[in-house]
């Protein structure tokens, strides 16, 4: 049977769960954690920030959307804690509150990276291109809900649970317009670059080529004037 006779069709559920690996990828890459989400998706009719950080992010393009998560204070630490101790940071040096600029300014790198990792896939499997805007991160240490108006002609919104290691809780919420991708033919989705297969091509190119050993020119000029 043809693609045309039985078409592959990608909707909104399908483009959440690949945001949701995305989330769960790279934070478990970032933090050496074992971060999960839950099987079921809650369908709701407006996103919101929510104590205790909110992080939000828009993007255009292929098609348009907005993706909120909301880290209770628990959520955020761990992460923060574990992704700085991974890289390398000693624990005294460590943001002791979630409402410290930085805490915040690493939720909001962990959030780019989460986006940078969904667009891309987005171009490799979808074939299409969407661009996002800096995430944006609020720190709220009172019961504030802020809503994001993402002026969506006919707006689809889910909710998915998350949970860290720890089981602390955060949520991820999208906001897309109604879409669906239908595949005209088939097609191979390329392969995500290796991050460290790319240095190391790029450590091989810039290599010196090896060094003549030291007396080696000497010893051809003796026998150059042997005659030999």
């Amino acid at each position: 049977m043809s693609t045309q006779d039985n078409p592959a069709v990608f909707g909104t559920e399908d483009i959440l769960r690949s945001l949701c690996n995305s989330v769960a990828r790279v934070l478990n890459i970032a933090t050496g954690g074992e971060v999960r989400y839950s099987g079921m998706v809650q369908r709701i009719t407006k996103t919101s920030l929510k104590p205790d950080i909110g992080c939000f992010v828009l993007f255009d393009g292929g098609f348009s959307g907005l993706v909120v998560i909301n880290f209770s204070a628990p959520a955020a630490m761990e992460l923060y804690e574990t992704y700085m101790l991974n890289m390398g940071m000693s624990r005294t040096d460590l943001a002791s509150s979630y409402t410290s600029d930085e805490v915040g300014n690493v939720m909001g790198e962990l959030m780019n990276q989460i986006v940078g990792d969904f667009t891309g896939k987005v171009a490799r499997e979808l074939q299409t291109h969407i661009t996002q805007n800096q995430p944006k991160m609020l720190a709220l240490a009172k019961q504030v809900v802020l809503s994001v108006d993402t002026h969506l002609d006919r707006p689809e919104t889910r909710r998915v649970t998350f949970y860290t290691g720890r089981n602390n809780i955060f949520y991820l919420e999208l906001a897309i317009d109604r879409t669906e991708f239908i595949k005209l033919h088939d097609f191979e989705a390329q392969e995500a670059p290796d991050p460290d297969a790319l240095i190391e091509q790029a450590g091989a190119r810039q290599q010196p080529a090896a060094a003549t050993p030291a007396g080696a020119e000497d010893h051809d000029e003796l026998l150059k004037s042997l005659g030999m």
